[in-house]
């Protein structure tokens, strides 16, 4: 019998590690990519955070302050913490005075119609030189002045939460109003599409929380009597343009900061405790009828 050929032994193969090593690098390279993707800025939504933050702090969006450099995420970090100065109001927005500043506290009387054109005066140069027009109407009336804040500049749709970008407009009106010892009717008003969720269940919820929140802003962070403030909601039944057209709606969607004059002031309810009458020589019945009928003249004034 012919010898088989015996085969050569095969190499050892010293490269195969190259393999898993190649696939490791890949996975590697991948999470970085993933990683580096994650970390960039979306500028644009920076540049509409930026933009609300100087609005909020009334700067004027036609200012040359508003054209803003949107720095990279390297940059950002490498900015140091501010510390945030003291309260002076909910977040901290631009007030002149709070209402635990009592050193701030000035005199106050009895605003007229001087009074009233003055203070229009003044918030209207604001309003124009901040371009902030669009946001508040005033007037002045048989009652007296008018400030009508206006949904947009305000509030969000279907909600009584008070914008924050707001603050800082909410402020100047408030110094405005300051001075004057006046009654104040805050009104709340809306257009006549319905709502019907679980916190609003009609236009008439929506439009006496707005005004009630409008009340609880001046009297938290201002020096506002809780006595000269009051809150109403009319809903959509006292319009002021037509609900047929979605700028009449817009008009009609308001929240209105009424500083009523003497006229106006006369009816407002008076003080129920002084309008129980005492009860008569002849018995109790009188008194008890001069109670009832006072109740009934005060929840009478109280649905208004």
């Amino acid at each position: 019998m012919a010898r088989r050929k015996k085969k050569p032994e095969p190499h050892a193969n010293h490269e195969r590690w190259m393999v898993s090593y190649a696939d490791f690098v890949t996975l590697l390279f991948a999470v970085f990519v993933t990683l580096f993707a994650m970390s960039q800025t979306d500028k644009r939504k920076v540049e509409e955070v930026i933009a609300s933050l100087r609005e909020s702090f009334g700067y004027a969006k036609s200012s040359p302050m508003s054209k803003v450099n949107v720095l990279d995420s390297t940059e950002l970090s490498q900015i140091p913490a501010i510390s945030p100065p003291a309260s002076r109001g909910p977040m901290n927005p631009q007030m002149p005075f709070t209402k635990d500043s009592k050193s701030n506290a000035r005199p106050r009387h009895k605003g007229d119609e001087k009074d009233f054109r003055n203070a229009r005066a003044a918030l209207e140069a604001y309003l124009l030189k901040n371009g902030m027009q669009d946001k508040v109407s005033l007037d002045i009336t048989r009652r007296g002045l008018v400030v009508s804040l206006k949904e947009a500049g305000f509030f969000d749709s279907g909600s009584a939460e008070i914008k924050v970008s707001s603050y800082s407009l909410l402020a100047k009106i408030a110094e405005s109003l300051a001075d004057y010892s006046n009654q104040i009717r805050v009104e709340g008003h809306t257009d006549n599409v319905p709502i019907n969720t679980r916190m609003f269940p009609s236009n008439w919820e929506l439009s006496t929380a707005r005004a009630t929140n409008i009340v609880r802003h001046l009297v938290s962070y201002y020096k506002f009597e809780p006595e000269s403030l009051s809150a109403a909601g009319y809903g959509e039944y006292r319009a002021v343009a037509d609900n047929g057209t979605a700028e009449g709606r817009a008009k009609n969607r308001r929240v209105d900061i009424v500083v009523l004059n003497e006229e106006g002031e006369k009816s407002e309810p008076q003080d129920f405790r002084q309008a129980v009458l005492p009860p008569s020589p002849g018995g109790a019945a009188t008194g008890d009828q001069g109670t009832a009928s006072a109740r009934r003249e005060g929840g009478a004034h109280g649905a208004m």
